[in-house]
């Protein structure tokens, strides 16, 4: 199958906790969604309307768009196409990275404090990473340029967002119910009663707290699990009915929308 030459993944040789996606002249959209990574890049070309954690933006060239894991985003071309490229860290991976710099395990990890960033130093910095990790010549300059990127993109003065957990146990419980059981459809009437509340409240702070919808943050999170079992090699067809979807055609429909690629597509580039 041809590959489409607006958009790759890689995952990186030098650095396995890290993958690299790239976009050249593409009229990619996203619907609103999360990552479990850290997610971080630059924009090369192009000009877009970006909103995260409910504010709204407009970004362009040398901008460094900064998402942390679990922030709902989405990130459109405000018209005809953008380039960009991108970096999905591991969250636990990079916190350990800071722990290091902060010769402190007192955190899981701490997150960005600004949805992106026009500062020249972090451009710079970005693209020494990026190129270091594309070349795929030295592990140890890839390290290095990490390191010193963590070093200027983070504050260490807020808090990280696991702290959110143990702030709703309640609605923890709900989320955790959802992960555990990607494979079902569970009602709002099952979740309601897990934690004792109606429907309606439970829509409304589920989605104050965590961005989306019990139903939007299960199809978050089943399309998460699909990229890691297509990675591996599983079917398209194995995939989508093993995590729940009716039928091909609506795992595809919701892969591409929080992605921007087919399910095929996205699997050919890690085969």
């Amino acid at each position: 199958m041809a590959k489409d030459n607006s958009v790759a993944f890689k995952q990186s040789s030098l650095l396995p906790q890290i993958e690299i996606r790239v976009a050249s002249d593409s009229n990619a959209c996203y619907e609103a969604h999360s990552h479990d990574e850290f997610s971080f890049g630059i924009i090369n070309s192009g000009k877009a309307f970006y909103t995260n954690r409910g504010s709204k933006h407009n970004i362009g060239v040398n901008d460094v768009v900064t998402i942390n894991p679990a922030d709902v985003h989405s990130c459109n071309p405000e018209q005809g196409n953008w380039s960009y490229s991108m970096l999905f860290v591991d969250s636990l991976w990079m916190g350990k990275v800071q722990q290091q710099i902060l010769d402190s395990s007192s955190y899981d990890y701490f997150a960005f404090e600004n949805d992106f960033e026009k500062r020249a130093d972090l451009q710079k910095q970005f693209q020494a990473l990026y190129q270091s990790l594309i070349s795929g010549e030295s592990v140890l300059e890839a390290e290095y340029q990490l390191f010193e990127f963590i070093s200027k993109g983070f504050t260490f003065s807020n808090k990280p967002q696991e702290s959110k957990v143990f702030t709703a146990p309640h609605l923890s419980r709900v989320k955790e119910k959802l992960i555990d059981n990607l494979n079902s459809n569970l009602s709002l009437t099952e979740l309601s009663q897990e934690i004792g509340v109606s429907q309606y409240h439970l829509i409304r702070s589920f989605k104050q707290y965590y961005g989306l919808s019990p139903h939007a943050y299960l199809l978050d999170e089943r399309i998460k699990r699909a990229k890691e079992m297509l990675k591996t090699g599983q079917t398209i067809v194995d995939t989508s009915n093993q995590l729940g979807f009716s039928d091909q055609a609506h795992f595809q429909r919701n892969f591409k929308k929080r992605t921007a690629v087919t399910p095929r597509l996205y699997q050919s580039f890690f085969s």
